[in-house]
């Protein structure tokens, strides 16, 4: 072997080894960065379950929360008390009926004290509306029971009996506005015997004994009977559902688009008292 070519061998040889070292370098490099980028991903993945964790308990929290109404006798249940205290006071009730019975215009209001949307517009849009038109003399409002949001019928007529075996106290108003103010999250199983009981003993005046005697009446569950008769006449499937007109005349559908909002009732009754 010439000398020449000796060195072409040896050249070749380090070329070789060189291309080896540079391939192997790479594949070492490229092992490395998987490596890391798995770490990361497991990193990540344990910051996710935890944040999954943590949003998990608080909606668990959150929802017991929102089914649990306050105790009878708490700050809160007080509150809420005394709030229904004052918008009530002073305004005639006999049964279901709240006003003065020589009102020009009477609203039938068809509603599930389970009802979420129920509950929306008696804290937001009723009060004003009792204040304004109810308080004046204008305006009578019957309360009438529409099974929507309550899933067990059973349940349906013991809370509404309930209601109404208040009215024959002339309290039923109070018992409604009461039970909205505490409503439970629906479908929590939330309206118990305790948790009926607890409203009863909220409404001021109420006489408990012969509140509870007065819910075996068959009359109060016929007439929750001839009020889900009714809705159903006008085709009413959901609540807060309304009737409206001049008292002792025929009633109307009043429609509405914000159950929060008391001015399809206003306009209403202006429009019937012009």
């Amino acid at each position: 072997m010439s000398p020449v070519e000796s060195d072409e061998e040896d050249l070749t040889r380090k070329q070789r080894r060189e291309q080896a070292r540079t391939e192997r370098k790479a594949l070492e490099e490229s092992a490395a960065a998987s490596a890391a980028r798995k770490k990361r991903l497991a990193q990540l993945g344990s910051v996710a379950a935890v944040v999954i964790v943590a949003v998990v308990v608080l909606v668990v929290a959150i929802g017991s929360h929102k089914s649990t109404p306050p105790k009878v006798g708490s700050s809160a249940a007080n509150a809420e008390a005394q709030a229904v205290s004052t918008l009530l006071n002073g305004i005639p009730q006999n049964g279901n009926v709240l006003g003065s019975p020589t009102a020009p215009v009477t609203m039938q209001y068809f509603g599930d004290l389970e009802c979420p949307i129920c509950k929306e517009f008696t804290l937001h849009a009723l009060p004003s509306v009792i204040q304004k038109w109810v308080r004046a003399g204008k305006l009578r409002i019957e309360y009438r029971s529409l099974e929507t949001a309550t899933r067990e019928p059973e349940t349906f007529k013991l809370q509404q009996v309930a209601a109404y075996a208040a009215g024959k106290q002339n309290k039923a108003w109070n018992f409604i506005e009461t039970f909205y103010h505490e409503q439970g999250e629906e479908d929590s199983g939330y309206v118990t015997e305790k948790y009926i009981q607890g409203i009863a003993s909220q409404v001021p005046g109420l006489d408990l004994a012969q509140w509870s005697s007065d819910r075996s009446d068959p009359a109060l569950a016929n007439e929750v009977a001839t009020d889900a008769q009714l809705a159903n006449n006008e085709g009413f499937t959901g609540t807060p559902s309304f009737l409206i007109g001049k008292t002792g005349g025929t009633l109307s559908k009043l429609e509405y688009t914000n159950p929060e909002e008391p001015g399809f009732v206003n306009e209403a009754v202006e429009k019937l008292l012009s």
